[in-house]
């Protein structure tokens, strides 16, 4: 595990990010993303993550790593004193695509690709015995 610089630090009124990355490690895939606010990396898991910064605008930025860098995702909005903000973010099901981003949880990029993966499987499967009943 890798340790990150620390986000400078707090003085003053206080907002929260609640940052929730979807899925888990199993699921999602072992590679957990990585998140920096306004371009400060921050400690991250799957779940929920909560973060206290100052009011203003604030810019979240999502990536993972394995063999590249995929994944990435990208928002800006404002966070007033006393205010929680949610952000979800939810990588996607290979490397060649983007990770959805906002403020309501997130559809998975890419899902179609395992649909269409399962389905072509199937048929496989089904051309199969039944060449095999008819073969018979």
């Amino acid at each position: 595990m890798s340790s990150y610089p620390p986000p400078p630090p707090q003085t003053g009124p206080t907002g929260w990010i609640d940052l929730t990355i979807q899925g888990t490690r199993f699921l999602s895939g072992w590679v957990t993303p990585t998140a920096r606010l306004n371009g400060h990396f921050m400690p991250t898991r799957y779940g929920r993550n909560v973060y206290p910064v100052p009011p203003g605008t604030w810019q979240v930025d999502m990536e993972a790593q394995w063999t590249k860098t995929y994944g990435r995702a990208s928002l800006t909005f404002q966070v007033q004193e006393g205010q929680t903000v949610p952000v979800f973010y939810c990588q996607p099901t290979n490397v060649f695509q983007a990770g959805n981003i906002g403020h309501t949880k997130q559809r998975k990029p890419g899902a179609w690709f395992y649909w269409v993966l399962a389905a072509v499987l199937v048929l496989i499967v089904l051309v199969t015995a039944i060449s095999a009943v008819a073969g018979s």
